[in-house]
């Protein structure tokens, strides 16, 4: 059975007719082709899905489609403006926070939600803000460096 949803997704509006048993995930990558939001578990459990869901980070995989009527998607691609990085993407790059860049996209996504929800933070912040989002590669030590980083740029005003 197909529905018809209205939502936002990267700051444009859609309108669309969706199967009910399609999940986000599957919206987000089969019908508006945003490859970013990458496939994992399909459980909730390693965070390659993760997007902002009416600005709070959530698994994807876990969001039926009929769900986003009414609601505001953000991917990493709508942390972009003009084509430049956001600060925190940036951070990423310079701290080489990313190896295989699998996890990479629903990392920064949910540094990005604990960046605006946080004014100040520990390490120990950091690691547990990020319980849910996992990285076979990177050992978490520069991506922890680089959502301080980020914190920096924000604390300087070059934030959007």
């Amino acid at each position: 059975m197909k529905v018809l949803v209205k939502t936002k997704i990267n700051h444009h509006d859609y309108k669309l007719k969706v199967d009910t048993r399609m999940t986000l995930l599957d919206l987000l990558r089969e019908e508006i082709g945003i490859k970013s939001v990458h496939r994992g578990c399909e459980e909730g459990e390693c965070g390659a899905c993760t997007v902002l869901f009416n600005g709070k980070p959530v698994c994807s995989c876990l969001i039926l489609s009929p769900q986003v009527d009414d609601a505001e998607i953000t991917t990493v691609e709508g942390l972009m403006r003009d084509g430049e990085l956001h600060p925190l993407m940036k951070a990423f790059v310079e701290n080489n926070a990313m190896q295989c860049g699998y996890c990479t996209p629903g990392m920064v996504m949910t540094a990005y939600s604990l960046l605006n929800k946080w004014e100040d933070f520990t390490e120990d912040d950091i690691r547990k803000g990020l319980e849910g989002n996992l990285c076979r590669c990177t050992g978490y030590s520069n991506i922890i460096k680089a959502i301080k980083e980020a914190k920096k740029y924000k604390d300087a005003g070059k934030w959007w």
